[in-house]
């Protein structure tokens, strides 16, 4: 009888040793690794930042926040104003670089509010009228006064040059204004189209203030 129960615990003692080097095996046959980081871009000026998996979950479901609706809403004005004043440059420079300036920023600008115009409509939001910045209230940072607007339109050759480079500059940083207030705002610029919108302007903006800038130096040199 004692043989037989020594024989039994052995039997069972080498099966369990036996299970248990297979799941040794299976373990490291299939490892466990860490999954891979997600990556949230940052507004402009601020760096890309790691978030959860349920964090990307949410931010795949954001939607239009008022604020973002104001910005594009205020960037058409804007933008509109912008064209209006590139539309005085034939007319009034002799300078070629000015009217390649006015041919990109009319272009890029025209293209812009468009885009501006779809995503409204899109979210069933009100599109501006283009004259809306015309009106009272429609004056958004940077954009030129009905006054500053009529002594650009009065002016001829380099003095038109110079108050045009100097009101654009100011135009664009007043968008710079705008993109900043937005990602102020709580919650607002995440949405994929008006976050990839705003961070261009951002960058589009001060690539050509720093042109612009160039190019009023010159002026000012020659004098």
């Amino acid at each position: 009888m004692n043989t037989l129960i020594c024989r039994t615990a052995i039997l069972l003692l080498a099966a369990a040793v036996g299970a248990s080097c297979k799941t040794a095996g299976a373990s490291r046959a299939a490892p466990q690794t860490e999954p891979a980081p997600i990556l949230q871009p940052g507004a402009p000026g601020q760096a890309t930042r790691p978030i959860a998996i349920a964090q990307a979950t949410d931010l795949s479901k954001v939607g239009a926040t008022p604020a973002d609706v104001k910005f594009m809403q205020g960037m058409i004005g804007h933008h509109a104003q912008a064209v209006e004043m590139v539309a005085m440059i034939p007319s009034r420079s002799q300078s070629e670089d000015m009217k390649k300036l006015g041919q990109r920023i009319d272009v890029s600008q025209a293209d812009e509010i468009n885009m501006m115009r779809t995503w409204l409509t899109a979210r069933g939001q009100k599109v501006p009228d283009e004259h809306a910045h015309h009106l009272p209230g429609g004056m958004m940072p940077g954009m030129l006064t009905p006054e500053e607007m009529a002594r650009l339109a009065a002016a001829k050759g380099t003095e038109f040059d110079r108050l045009f480079l100097e009101g654009m500059i100011k135009h664009h940083i007043g968008a710079l204004t705008m993109v900043d207030e937005l990602f102020a705002s709580p919650r607002a610029g995440q949405e994929s189209d008006i976050n990839a919108f705003a961070a261009d302007v951002d960058a589009d903006q001060r690539m050509e203030i720093e042109r612009m800038g160039a190019m009023l130096n010159a002026i000012k040199e020659k004098k």
